[in-house]
Parts: C-alpha cells; structure tokens; sequence
C-alpha cells in the first residue's frame, strides 16, 4: 500500500498549471488516482483537487511537501496537501434542536463520515446523554438570554480553547442557535459550516416552518454554508430541496425541512473532509 495524498491548489489562471503540477506529481514518483479542475471565466481563477499516490520509496513526505511548497510559491498559489488517511478532527456546537447533531454522529459511527469528534459544546444540556452514548465529552457553555457582550466573549474565549485544546480542523453548527461574534468568524474562516432552512430572508425568526405554512409554500429547503461575520450569507456548499403541498400540517412540514437538514449538512460536512470545497470569493468551487 501506497501512501495517499490530496493536492488542492488555486491560483490566477493561466496556461500550463495542469503541466506544472502533473509534471511536478510525476517527478516525484507519485501517481494520479482522479484529478478535476475548474477555470472560473467570472473571477480569473484556476482550482484544482489531485488524488494521488506516492509510489516512489526514496521521496520521503517532507521531500514531496518542501517540493510542492515551493511549486505554489512559483504558481503565486494557495496550495494545501493532504493526508487522504487521515481523519479531520470536527467540533460540533448545538442548541436545542437535535436532529442534525444525531445525524451526523450516527454518520460517524457507522464509518459513513471518516471524522474524529473529540467534543460537542453547546448552550444548553439537552443532548448530553447522546453525546455519552457516544463517548464523546460534551461541553456545557451557557450563554443566558441577553447575555452582555463580554458575557459572550467570555463564553467563545472557552469555546477557542476547546478548538485549540482538540486541534480542531472543521467547526459544525448543528443549529447551534448562537450568533458567534466577528473575531471568532474571521479565525474560523473556511473551517466553520452551518445549516439553516432556506426560506431566508423570508420567514426570519421563530418558527420558520409555521410561517412557511401559512403562506402555502411548495418547496423546503436547507443551505449549508461557510460561517462568516454576514449571518447565513457565507459561501453556499450545498443545498437541495423537497416538494410540500397543501395538505401537509406545519408538523410534518417542519418532519420534511428537518430531514432535509440533515442530509445537506452531512454532505457539505462529508466534502470538506474529504477536501472537495475550494473558496472562491463569495462562492465555493465543489469538487465531485
């Protein structure tokens, strides 16, 4: 067995990238599995995500990783290489509604999403049995209604300490019903996904689905999206949607949206681990 890697590279377009970096692959023993690229007209960028092998004994992984540094820094690219072996380290926050965050640790323990999850911090205690179910150490941080700024910043500065405690690569905001504040928004940037239905902007506020029902929608939905400092308006990785009629209750409208949830969330979450989500301004480029 070889050992398995993940390039993912972006960078000003321009001829002869895919050269470059196959040639640079090639040169140090390493064959390609799969490979995708996408030259975006719109913003003048190329991304790129190789799966490959190093199949070359005498290239050892500082030798390939010292290599592949400095081809970045000839391409003027932002370049990442990964351990495809290895199992990123995922911190999920939740509130009161628990139907994502059961979803995703079922997903986890099923072998269905090749994570690690060293803890599970929320605002209230309502899901610490399930997270001892799990073994997993589930982290108590309240944050009482009108809770003053320092209060919250208090609160995140437990929260940072937990991320660097774990070393943690990807934060879940499994309706995790906080607001994080702008600092810790900047210091998650690209590492941090939250759901939400996608009603927004119509419908904000309590009970989205109740809402929804009284103006007799026909489609529910969910966005998962990076987490920035503009509420639910970070860089979209997925969504999708189901179909809803008149005769439907609000109940089982809100049945439908969760389930939908669900599954878009552990999607985005299952892309990011595998290092198939490349940043591309306000958008996200999704490798598949």
């Amino acid at each position: 067995m070889y050992p398995e890697y993940i390039l993912t590279l972006s960078c000003l377009d321009h001829r002869g990238i895919v050269l470059r970096v196959s040639g640079f692959l090639a040169e140090h023993g390493c064959n390609i599995i799969d490979s995708a690229q996408f030259g975006d007209p719109e913003s003048k960028l190329f991304f790129m995500r190789i799966h490959f092998a190093l199949e070359d004994d005498a290239i050892s992984d500082e030798l390939l990783r010292a290599g592949f540094g400095s081809l970045c820094g000839d391409l003027g690219a932002d370049g990442a290489l990964h351990d495809a072996g290895a199992k990123p380290r995922v911190l999920i926050m939740v509130s009161k509604i628990g139907h994502c965050l059961n979803d995703l640790l079922f997903r986890y323990r099923s072998g269905l999403l090749p994570v690690e999850i060293p803890a599970i911090v929320s605002n209230h205690m309502d899901f610490y049995q399930l997270a001892a179910s799990y073994n997993i150490p589930f982290h108590h941080l309240p944050l009482e209604a009108g809770a003053s700024e320092s209060a919250k910043l208090a609160q995140e500065a437990r929260i940072i300490d937990l991320l660097d405690t774990h070393r943690i690569d990807l934060v879940v905001l499994a309706r995790y019903m906080q607001i994080l504040s702008p600092g810790l928004c900047d210091a998650l940037k690209g590492r941090a996904i939250n759901i939400h239905h996608s009603f927004l902007p119509s419908f904000k506020g309590a009970r989205p689905y109740a809402q929804a029902h009284r103006r007799g929608v026909k489609l529910i939905g969910a966005t998962a999206h990076f987490v920035t400092g503009d509420l639910d308006e970070g860089p979209i990785i997925e969504q999708d949607v189901e179909r809803v009629d008149h005769a439907m209750s609000v109940e089982q409208l809100t049945a439908i949206g969760r389930d939908v949830e669900s599954v878009v969330l552990a999607r985005a979450v299952k892309w990011f681990v595998e290092h198939r989500i490349l940043l591309n301004g306000d958008k996200t480029v999704v490798f598949s």
